[in-house]
């Protein structure tokens, strides 16, 4: 699904005021922290309420092999500068059930509310097209969630219907609102954005930086 470029762990998605890196062990317990807030976890498929360090180690060594392999790309939220500070996630991961390239991302609480969802899952999404050859991006959102729903709008996906969905982590079918954004689509909002279309469009940089070990 991703290339070369990409499945190497000094790979980094650098935005106006973020940096996204492989995750790495020490932020386990940022993970734990953070993604096993009730508010949070609920937003999710798959992460457990209350989440343990086991999980959150096990999650990320996962994250690192899909990563190595190409078959996904789960990047930590940084801000800009401090990249050691996580403050969330962003993956793009084939789907369970259809296995298309299916977007993911969460928050803590603290960094809610600044665009920083938007910004981040803009840059995943514009490495996916430039990088690779995939011609579309799934997600969904819960219903009750509309904060998700408007980053996703931002991002340039278009409402799909909605559906019933597991979440394993919830422990059964929930409603939720389905989403695609194909290739055509972003590129043309990648053009209209180049005119001053598009607010808030996020530049994006790739950066191979080998100064900053991202060792585990």
């Amino acid at each position: 699904m991703f290339p070369d470029l990409t499945r190497d762990d000094v790979f980094r998605l650098e935005t106006r005021r973020l940096w996204l890196r492989w995750p790495r062990l020490a932020d386990a317990q940022a993970v734990v922290r953070l993604a096993g807030e009730k508010a949070v976890a609920d937003m999710t498929a798959r992460i457990p309420h209350p989440y343990s360090p086991d999980q959150a180690e096990r999650f990320i060594f996962q994250a690192r092999r899909d990563n190595a392999n190409g078959e996904s790309l789960q990047l930590a939220i940084t801000p800009k500068g401090k990249p050691n500070c996580l403050i969330g996630m962003v993956g793009i991961s084939p789907d369970p059930e259809t296995g298309k390239p299916n977007l993911g991302y969460w928050l803590g609480t603290p960094s809610w509310g600044h665009g920083y969802a938007t910004e981040a899952a803009r840059a995943l999404i514009d490495a996916f097209f430039a990088y690779g050859d995939g011609d579309e991006i799934t997600t969904c959102a819960r219903v009750i969630n509309p904060a998700s729903r408007r980053v996703l709008e931002k991002c340039g996906f278009a409402y799909q219907g909605a559906g019933l969905s597991e979440l394993p982590a919830r422990c059964g079918l929930y409603p939720v609102d389905h989403f695609r954004l194909d290739r055509r689509t972003w590129e043309s909002l990648k053009a209209w954005g180049h005119t001053g279309f598009i607010p808030e469009a996020a530049s994006v940089e790739v950066e191979i930086d080998r100064s900053i070990s991202l060792a585990s």
